[in-house]
C-alpha cells in the first residue's frame, strides 16, 4: 500500500481530500493528517511516505515552502498540491518543485478516479525505478550507491545480515514486510512482478536464525529463500544470491515451500562423471534410465537451483570439450540460474534437453539438409514464435508441437537463421519493445510483460545488453532520433 500524508490548515477540507477518493482500491492508505505544516514535515521525515496531499497557504508555513523543506533533506517523496489559487504561478512552481499534480479545490468528484488512478502509476514507476537502482547497488561491490540510496546500513557495533527471497502467487499478493520485522530493522525491494527481496538486520544472531519460523505462516506464497547469515554487509551480494537461489527450488521440486540455502554441489558430481562413459558405451536404454535416475535423484535429496545450475554447465563443459564440432550448433553454452530459467521450464525440460543431446552424439546421425519436410515444420514454428513472441516460449515444447528433434532444432536457427533460439527470440522481443516505447503510454513494466518478460528486471538486463542503455533511457532519447540495433 502506498502510505499517504494530508495536510491542510483547515480540518474540513482534509475531511473532504480523505471522502474524496477511493483509496483503498486504488492501492492507497491515509497515515497521517496535519493541520500544521510543521508537525507534517516532521512526519514526512520520520515516516517516508509515497505521497503528500498539500494545501498552498497554510499560516505557518506554504505549501510550496514544505515541498522545497522536503527537497532539501533530499526525501524521495511525491508532492500533490490541491488549492483554492488558479493562478498559473503558484501551479508552476509547484511543479517545478517536483509536484505529481496540481488541483484546485473543490476537486470534482468526477475526476477522482481519473487522478488517482494516475498518481499510482506514476508511484509504481517511481518505485520500480528505485528498486531497480537499490537491487543494482545491493549487488555492486562499490557501496557508494547504497549509501546515496538508503541508511539503513549506518549501524554502530556489530550488526547480522540475513537475505530472504519471497515469490508471491501473483503481483497483488506480494506483501510489504514480514511478520515480526519493523521498517528500521528490514529493507524491502522488489525484484520482479512477483518477487521480493527483504534484507534483515539484527544485532542478535539468534533472532536471524528463527526467521524461517516466524515469517512464513500465509498460503499465498509459491515460495520462499533465505540465505545464510553473513556479520558484515561486504557480502549483500552473495547473500542476495543464496536467498534468490534458495527460492528457486520450485523450478527442481515444482513445490511450494520454504528453502534455506544449502548448497550440495558434491552430489552431483557422480553424475557428471558418469557422462564420457555413457556415450561411449552405454545403450539408448541406459541414457534413458540415466535421466531418470538424475530426476529421482534431485526429488530424493531435494537438490535446488544451485545444483540444477552446476549440473547444466558441467554437463555443457564436458560436451563441448569432448565434442566441439557435433555440439556448436546446439545451443549449449554456460548459463547463471536467470537465464537457466529463462531458458526451461522447469527442471524435466532441462534434462529432457540434455537426453536429446546425448541421444543424438551416440547416434551420430544428423538429418540431412535437404529434408524439405523437416524445414517446412521449422520455418512453420519460425511464423509461430513471430506471432507469440509475447508468450512464454520454450524450445523443448515448440520442437514437440512442430514435430521437429529438438537437438536438430538448435541446428537449424544457426543454419537458417544465424542465430540461436534465445537469440532470435531476444532480438525479437526487444525490437518490439524498442516500438512499444516509443509509440505507447505504457509503462516500462507493462512493456515487459507485453513482449513477454514476466520480470521487469531481467527484462531491463536484457535490453541493455541488446541496446547499450536502459529502457528509461532509450524512452527518452527516442524524441532526439537515437534508436538501438534492435529496434533497426
Amino acid at each position: 500500500m502506498y502510505r499517504v500524508l494530508i495536510v491542510d490548515d483547515e480540518p474540513w477540507a482534509i475531511k473532504g481530500i480523505r471522502n474524496a477518493f477511493n483509496w483503498s482500491q486504488y492501492g492507497f492508505e491515509i497515515t497521517g493528517e496535519y493541520t500544521s505544516p510543521r508537525q507534517a514535515l516532521e512526519a514526512i521525515c520520520e515516516q517516508l511516505p509515497d505521497l503528500v496531499i498539500t494545501d498552498i497557504q497554510m499560516g505557518e508555513m506554504s505549501g510550496l515552502e514544505l515541498i522545497r523543506q522536503t527537497r532539501e533533506r533530499e526525501l524521495d517523496v511525491g508532492f500533490v498540491v490541491v488549492s483554492g489559487y488558479s493562478e498559473f504561478a503558484y501551479a508552476q512552481e509547484a511543479l517545478r518543485l517536483g509536484a505529481l499534480d496540481y488541483c484546485l479545490k473543490p476537486i470534482d468528484i468526477e475526476m477522482t478516479d481519473r487522478l488517482i488512478d494516475k498518481l499510482a502509476q506514476q508511484l509504481s514507476e517511481k518505485q520500480s525505478m528505485r528498486d531497480h537502482l537499490m537491487l543494482e547497488a545491493l549487488t555492486s561491490s562499490d557501496q557508494t550507491e547504497v549509501r546515496r540510496l538508503t541508511t539503513f546500513f549506518e549501524d554502530e557495533g556489530q550488526v547480522c545480515y540475513r537475505a530472504v527471497m519471497v515469490h508471491a502467487q501473483s503481483e497483488q499478493q506480494r506483501r510489504p514486510g514480514l511478520a515480526g520485522w519493523d521498517r528500521e530493522r528490514m529493507l524491502v525491494v522488489a525484484s520482479g512482478a512477483k518477487k521480493t527481496l527483504y534484507l534483515l538486520k539484527s544485532k542478535s544472531r539468534s533472532e536471524l536464525e528463527q526467521v524461517k519460523e516466524a515469517a512464513f505462516e500465509d498460503g499465498t506464497l509459491r515460495a520462499a529463500g533465505i540465505s545464510s547469515i553473513a556479520d558484515h554487509r561486504d557480502v549483500l551480494a552473495k547473500l542476495i544470491k543464496e536467498a534468490d537461489l534458495a527460492a528457486s527450488h520450485f523450478f527442481v521440486g515444482e513445490h511450494n515451500g520454504l528453502f534455506v540455502y544449502e548448497p550440495q554441489l558434491a552430489n552431483v558430481k557422480l553424475f557428471i562423471d558418469e557422462l564420457p562413459l555413457l556415450i561411449h558405451e552405454k545403450t539408448l536404454e541406459d541414457i534413458d534410465g540415466f535421466v531418470h535416475r538424475l530426476q529421482a535423484y534431485f526429488r530424493y535429496h531435494r537438490l535446488g537451483m544451485g545444483e540444477a545450475v552446476y549440473l547444466w554447465n558441467q554437463t555443457v563443459g564436458v560436451l563441448m570439450g569432448a565434442y566441439p564440432e557435433m555440439v556448436q550448433d546446439m545451443e549449449l553454452e554456460f548459463l547463471n540460474y536467470v537465464e537457466l530459467l529463462e531458458r526451461f521450464e522447469h527442471f524435466e525440460s532441462l534434462c529432457g534437453f540434455v537426453y536429446d543431446v546425448l541421444v543424438y552424439i551416440k547416434q551420430m546421425n544428423r538429418p540431412q539438409d535437404h529434408d524439405g519436410t523437416i524445414q517446412s515444420c521449422f520455418l512453420q514454428m519460425v511464423q509461430y514464435i513471430d506471432r507469440h513472441y509475447d508468450q512464454r516460449l520454450y524450445l523443448k515444447e515448440l520442437s514437440a508441437q512442430f514435430h521437429v528433434n529438438q537437438v536438430y532444432c538448435c541446428q537449424l536457427f544457426k543454419k537458417l537463421l544465424g542465430q540461436t533460439f534465445s537469440e532470435y527470440v531476444t532480438e525479437l522481443r526487444i525490437r518490439n519493445a524498442c516500438e512499444l516505447l516509443t509509440q505507447s503510454p505504457w509503462s516500462i513494466e507493462e512493456v515487459a510483460s507485453r513482449v513477454g518478460y514476466v520480470d521487469y528486471y531481467y527484462f531491463n538486463k536484457v535490453f541493455k545488453k541488446q541496446c547499450g542503455i536502459t529502457p528509461a533511457k532509450y524512452r527518452k532519447r527516442s524524441l532526439g532520433g537515437v534508436a538501438c540495433s534492435s529496434a533497426k
